[in-house]
């Protein structure tokens, strides 16, 4: 748990020396720490400090109690999943031109290409899916897709950190941290905010997608490890500590902080620290509880296709989704995809659109529909804002004469928003005639997440911390609410 795992009262006791700073250098690598802070916390010694309050008044009454935001990395053309371009059917292979600069990464615009998938209405809303994603298609009359997305860059590590963070540079608070900052956490045993990847991989940027940037520490993202059976690592009591020994450090710890506390109050860093020790203690039996997916019942387990390959895992991170949502966790982020590779783990369709987006539907397809309707029929949806994103779209034309792929395209994609405060079943603007440019209701990126904020009663304006001589914010100096979408 400590040094050479031996507690930290047999260590005074043989007298070896060793400074403050080394000591909670040491005791932070374990969980003999721990329970001081839940201790800590329960005396209030922190009460004055607002970053260390459980749950924060939002600026307005809410809409949405918690949030699930599933982030499909590599960029899915939204020309051959939801949005119905007839127009690209009747111009398939003739030459791209009049629209102006080529978008693409690699600049090898090549002939107009049809969508590679058949399109057609479903629900009574009348929403176009094509065949590409048949399980979601059965949603489309709880959803509101959003066909006017606009990101600013063209490349998919800044382009990924945008939809996150809101900036395309690295450094910034994701939305997840943010939102725990503004609200703080409804369970104390769990995070606010986790991060489910994708157990192939991280995505383009890695952790900088959840990173709590500027803002307190204890805001950044959890991030599970989704292709392990230990989801949290070291949440157990390293062999050879007895129980006893673990009490007296314990003891020891507390007085030490408590005095520590005493001598320098304010002092936010060590608050911060002791909180997430804190968060630790309470993880121990919580994560184990939350993450056992054996007390689902086999029809549960069969909608989210928890036992079927091809969905490589994903579907562990849709039903555990749930399962943390209901237990009061505020933020959760699943990540479908990781970064680049060979062949792609991501929706990244350069070489042929068709054989990529197969293979990432049946990853993606199955358990985000059985998770949106699982939370419908749980009543969850209700006060669960359900978001549905991606990084960018992909081109109208072929990346290269005679090539099957797309390439990345920033200036118009499709995102799609359920659940709490959101009008269900409708169709939010319109990219022009081949999806090449927003033609309606033009929707950027700053204007998503202050949606999203709204939606949760945060007014994106005054949602602020103070860094670096500016009050910084989500939306940066950008950001306008959809009225258009909100019920």
């Amino acid at each position: 748990m400590f040094v050479k795992q031996r507690s930290i009262r047999s260590l005074i006791e043989q007298k070896v020396p060793f400074d403050r700073r080394h000591f909670l250098w040491n005791a932070g690598g374990g969980l003999g720490a721990i329970a001081l802070a839940w201790m800590l916390n329960r005396e209030s010694l922190f009460a004055g400090d607002k970053q260390s309050s459980s749950a924060i008044s939002p600026h307005f009454t809410p809409k949405a109690k918690r949030i699930v935001q599933i982030f499909c990395a590599g960029g899915v053309s939204h020309l051959d999943s939801f949005d119905y371009k007839p127009e690209l059917e009747r111009l398939d292979g003739k030459t791209f031109e009049s629209k102006g600069e080529n978008l693409g990464f690699f600049g090898q615009p090549g002939r107009l290409m049809k969508s590679v998938y058949p399109f057609r209405q479903h629900g009574k809303s009348g929403a176009w899916v094509s065949s590409l994603l048949p399980h979601l298609a059965e949603c489309v009359d709880d959803v509101c897709f959003i066909h006017s997305m606009f990101a600013k860059s063209n490349n998919h590590t800044p382009a990924a950190f945008q939809m996150n963070s809101g900036f395309t540079l690295n450094g910034f608070p994701s939305m997840g941290s943010w939102l725990s900052y503004g609200l703080g956490t409804d369970n104390e045993n769990l995070p606010a905010f986790v991060v489910l990847p994708d157990p192939r991989g991280l995505p383009a940027g890695g952790s900088i997608n959840w990173t709590s940037g500027f803002l307190p520490a204890n805001h950044q993202g959890v991030a599970f490890r989704t292709q392990s059976s230990e989801p949290v690592p070291d949440l157990q009591t390293p062999k050879g500590i007895s129980a006893s020994a673990r009490r007296s450090d314990m003891e020891l710890l507390a007085t030490m902080n408590r005095e520590f506390a005493t001598n320098n109050p304010g002092d936010h860093a060590f608050a911060a620290r002791l909180r997430s020790y804190e968060l630790a203690a309470q993880m121990q039996s919580s994560i184990p509880e939350a993450t056992d997916l054996s007390q689902e019942t086999e029809s549960t387990q069969q909608m989210y296709g928890l036992h079927e390959a091809a969905n490589k895992g994903f579907a562990k991170n849709c039903l555990n989704a749930r399962r943390l949502l209901e237990r009061g966790v505020r933020f959760v982020q699943i990540l479908n995809g990781g970064s680049f590779g060979s062949p792609r783990i991501n929706w990244d369709g350069h070489e042929n659109v068709r054989e990529n987006h197969d293979a990432q539907a049946l990853t993606m397809d199955k358990p985000v529909a059985a998770l949106l309707k699982d939370l419908k029929q749980r009543g969850m949806l209700e006060d669960t804002l359900f978001v549905w994103t991606t990084e960018f779209g992909r081109g109208p034309a072929t990346q290269g004469i005679g090539s099957p792929g797309r390439d990345h395209h920033p200036n118009a994609f499709t995102c799609f928003l359920a659940g709490a405060g959101i009008k269900p079943g409708i169709r939010y603007g319109s990219s022009d005639e081949i999806g090449f440019f927003t033609a309606e209701n033009k929707v950027t990126i700053p204007d998503f997440h202050a949606t999203i904020l709204h939606l949760l009663g945060l007014d994106h304006e005054k949602l602020t911390f103070y860094h670096n001589g500016i009050n910084r914010r989500l939306t940066d100096v950008h950001g306008q609410v959809i009225q258009g979408v909100l019920a």
